[in-house]
């Protein structure tokens, strides 16, 4: 059961709580990337979810408005502890506790919340492993996923 600290968005140890998604096409062939921004790169879509949303709706809306993508949740991957170093912590980025999600991608629009700010590439296992290096907790979301080696 969530305590009323969980549901302000953050765990009973201080964690931020994230939602994330690995979106994956029906073939489980690819991934979604979007890109970061806050630094270089590519990473899945994730964020803080609502008090009054469920985390998979959490995960799905953030999924929307940074990929602009629907989706379907087909599997709970677990939880993921942020991995950053303490010197790469911040009050503005708090270590962060990760509830991710494996989906299907039912739609993929052309306008989204956040277009004007990210963009998107497919990525196969190998790529995407490479492009989320720089980020244990992504890498091992994907890791988790049933996409294909």
């Amino acid at each position: 059961m969530l305590t009323t600290f969980a549901l302000l968005g953050y765990a009973e140890t201080g964690e931020r709580l994230v939602a994330g998604v690995v979106p994956l096409n029906s073939a489980k062939t690819h991934v979604l990337l979007i890109q970061s921004t806050r630094r270089a790169g590519w990473v899945l879509p994730k964020g803080g979810w609502e008090s009054d949303e469920s985390c998979t709706e959490a995960a799905q809306r953030e999924a929307w408005e940074e990929a602009g993508i629907v989706c379907k949740v087909d599997y709970d991957l677990g939880t993921i502890l942020e991995t950053r170093a303490p010197k790469q912590m911040s009050k503005e980025a708090p270590k962060a506790l990760y509830q991710f999600y494996e989906v299907t991608v039912t739609s993929e629009e052309t306008e989204w919340p956040e277009k004007h700010k990210r963009n998107r590439q497919w990525a196969n296992f190998a790529e995407a492993s490479e492009a989320l290096k720089a980020r244990p907790e992504l890498l091992e979301a994907l890791k988790r996923s049933t996409i294909a080696r």
